[in-house]
């Protein structure tokens, strides 16, 4: 079931890049950056795989993937500091969060917000979701868009340049990159886990 729905979805990725060339590219992108989770990893290499015919330019397609990365993360972003963050604050503490947390979090940004968007930009999953956090955070927006965007850029020219490569025989890689994203889901279930363990032994302290 799951495997028909990648399939069904990888397909029409295809061919909406087939369809609107580097349009494509940065819509497909802008919406994997949106928070909703659209495989960059398989967006990029199919991209990439086409500049051996002529249709892409490798730049061109690394240029089309990170300015859909900045077009779709700037709403994400507005999301957070507009819509996350009150929420947070009156819904917060049913998941064990607070305003003291917030306050963290802006401290956070605040001084190290550079390079976590950066860094988060190299990241399979991570990267989907940055924006939201970062705007709940209030990160500075100018140097957000700046981060954003060095970050999703060498991202989008490796995956492209390995679709290059690849050629026709891109579906190789997919196996791979979903190996890999399903580590990183499980580290970050890890870390919600020691996240909810701490946040209730504090309480229990407190109490």
């Amino acid at each position: 079931m799951i495997g028909n729905l990648l399939e069904s979805l990888a397909i029409w990725i295809q061919g909406t890049i087939s369809a609107m060339g580097y349009a494509g590219v940065a819509g497909l992108m802008a919406i994997e950056s949106a928070c909703i989770p659209l495989p960059s990893e398989v967006i990029m290499p199919f991209a990439g795989s086409l500049v051996p015919g002529g249709r892409f330019t490798l730049f061109g397609c690394g240029l089309a993937g990170a300015i859909g990365c900045v077009v779709g993360s700037i709403p994400a972003y507005y999301a957070g500091a507009y819509g996350g963050r009150p929420l947070i604050l009156k819904y917060g503490k049913y998941v064990l969060l607070s305003k003291s947390h917030l306050d963290m979090a802006d401290e956070f940004f605040l001084h190290r917000g550079d390079v976590t968007v950066f860094v988060a930009r190299l990241l399979p999953v991570v990267r989907t979701f940055i924006a939201f956090p970062a705007g709940v955070a209030r990160m500075p927006v100018g140097k957000f868009i700046a981060y954003t965007f060095a970050g999703s850029l060498p991202w989008c020219l490796g995956l492209a340049w390995v679709g290059m490569k690849l050629g026709e025989h891109i579906d190789q890689l997919k196996p791979w990159f979903h190996r890999f994203d399903a580590v990183l889901v499980a580290l970050g279930v890890i870390a919600v886990a020691w996240f909810v363990r701490k946040q209730l032994k504090e309480r229990r302290t407190a109490s």
